[in-house]
């Protein structure tokens, strides 16, 4: 069975409304930018502190089975239009994707922590 398989996963929309109240209850932001499939949508982090943008990560299995958050796209120094054209060859090829923004302090941790 892979990481995919099984009774006990968790949904992604599960995942994304846990994230999203974790990072409240932080003190934090946290923003649905768009909404994918609510079984098994593949989860694309952003992450920005006080306004400033820190990167996009990925959800992935591993070999292993367990989750782990993965850089992915552009650079946060090619600018918020380099992002949004990555994000939107993304949701063309995987309409089912969703796309959270977390601003908090160490969201890469906070997000793992969660999430993977």
């Amino acid at each position: 069975m892979g990481p995919d398989a099984g009774p006990g996963r968790l949904t992604s929309a599960l995942l994304i409304g846990v994230l999203a109240r974790r990072v409240a209850a932080a003190g934090g932001f946290a923003t649905v930018v768009m909404r994918g499939d609510a079984t098994s949508g593949v989860i694309l982090v952003q992450l920005v502190e006080k306004g400033q943008e820190i990167g996009l990560f990925e959800r992935m299995a591993g070999l292993d089975g367990r989750y782990r958050l993965d850089r992915c796209g552009p650079a946060p120094d090619e600018g918020p239009e380099a992002l949004s054209q990555y994000i939107a060859r993304r949701r063309r090829s995987d309409p089912d994707l969703w796309v959270i923004e977390l601003d908090i302090p160490d969201g890469e941790r906070f997000a793992a922590e969660t999430i993977c």
